[in-house]
């Protein structure tokens, strides 16, 4: 089985009480200049004749690359007009990002291309460390070389690498999931001190920084970006230990964490300085409780951790988990316009019933008016745009609640009132 196969569905979650259930958190071919080649249906046009190639710059061994400003990105966010309706934003993540051969990146990657949408890659970094070097890795309050989830095999690495660069010259994000996955026991990543948190942030980042080193692949492409830069923000394991991370997240630069556990469908606010965007509650078909918005929550609630169950059950609950996405989104489309955050994971759960269900949502949210299916980073670009007042405002509708007038109304200021006549405008007297 695959390095991510092998977990167990104990060392993906921590059960806690969402509503009346329990739910579980989960937790290159082409140039060297950053280039891919055009390959299929949806990829990128050749560049156009007489333009030359940037030359990369390559960062310490070579593993990674400046190669310029990051592909297919929007154009610069701008701030809400008066009385301007906000977008609904969409993020589809993917906890990981490893390619273990069964072609979900791949394939993700190409359902983006196809509807114009960007994502984030929060990436692990033991998926470019090779086992045979797993004792470089030093995990806090954990074994030298431990890991709650499987190594990758080598060619599994080389995958994960071409998809990673793909995916950034795509125009889509790599975040960190950081390294060992420890959910459980007294090493579990819900104990780490901030010390331990930016000993892990080192270690994930080194391992990508010097995965040539570290493999001895030298033909293999650079990552084409600078990941010290790139690097803006990440995902906990099983969404543990937010609290002293955020000091050092903070502290590098980050932008956002996208680790709180039962986070729910409102406009978001910063958290220690930092954009806190969490998994959040949404309406489970066929249930008076809310599940969280990712697929191995739906599942823990679906056939209780088993990955494995009964085939008979997979299209019932394939449609149910599309339809706890649909809904999740259609509320706050219709309402409050929140950002909606799915949470995913490159697993063939229950005969891949998951992927297909965020699949079909994807397709089907993509085709509504007002949607940006867009990257945390890009998202949160798009709120250090806007007015702090207004971002103010959007947070006092609650869940499922529309704006009171509409939002022509809603989101417009209000005009001061004219003063009455023979009196003076700004200081309440009457003139003499």
């Amino acid at each position: 089985m695959s390095g991510i196969s092998r977990r167990g569905a104990a060392r993906l979650g921590l059960g806690i009480g969402l509503g009346a259930a329990t739910t579980t958190l989960a937790g290159c071919g082409g140039d060297a200049d950053g280039e891919l080649p055009p390959a299929g249906p949806g990829r990128r046009p050749e560049r156009p004749a007489g333009r030359k190639k940037a030359a990369p710059v390559l960062i310490g061994d070579g593993s990674t690359a400046y190669t310029g400003a990051q592909p297919r990105q929007p154009g610069a966010p701008t701030p809400l007009e008066a009385g301007q309706t906000p977008p609904q934003f969409v993020v589809f993540s993917w906890d990981g990002a490893g390619e273990v051969g069964n072609g979900l990146f791949p394939r993700f990657l190409e359902l983006a291309r196809q509807h114009d949408a960007h994502m984030t890659f929060f990436l692990t970094g033991l998926y470019l460390l090779p086992e045979s070097k797993k004792r470089l890795y030093n995990p806090p309050n954990n074994p030298v070389g431990a890991s709650d989830i499987g190594y990758l095999t080598d060619g599994h690495v080389k995958e994960t690498l071409t998809h990673v660069h793909e995916a950034w010259l795509d125009g889509h994000e790599i975040g960190t999931h950081f390294n060992g996955h420890f959910c459980g026991g007294p090493g579990s990543v819900a104990h780490w001190s901030a010390a331990h948190w930016r000993s892990e942030i080192e270690q994930a980042q080194a391992f990508i920084k010097t995965w040539r080193t570290n493999t001895g692949w030298h033909e293999h492409p650079s990552l084409p970006f600078d990941y010290d830069k790139e690097l803006v923000g990440g995902r906990t394991p099983c969404l543990l230990g937010q609290d002293n991370l955020l000091p050092v997240a903070r502290e590098l630069g980050w932008r956002y964490d996208a680790s709180s556990p039962g986070g729910t469908q409102r406009w978001p606010e910063k958290k220690q300085g930092v954009w806190d965007l969490p998994l959040q509650g949404i309406p489970f078909p066929g249930h008076g409780f809310e599940v969280l918005s990712m697929d191995y929550n739906i599942l823990a609630n679906q056939s209780k951790n088993s990955t494995k169950a009964p085939a008979h059950n997979y299209p019932a609950w394939r449609e149910q988990a599309t339809d706890a996405y649909l809904a999740g989104f259609r509320r706050a489309y219709e309402t409050n316009r929140a950002p909606f955050f799915i949470g995913n994971h490159f697993e063939e759960w229950n005969g891949g019933i998951y992927m297909d269900a965020v699949e079909d949502a994807l397709k089907r949210i993509a085709d509504e008016k007002d949607v940006r299916l867009v990257s945390f980073r890009q998202f949160v670009d798009w709120l250090d745009a806007q007015d702090p007042a207004v971002l103010a405002r959007l947070r006092t509708l609650d869940v499922g609640e529309r704006p009171k007038g509409g939002w022509s109304r809603f989101l417009r200021p209000e005009k001061p009132e004219k003063p009455a006549k023979g009196e003076k405008a700004g200081d309440g007297r009457r003139a003499e």
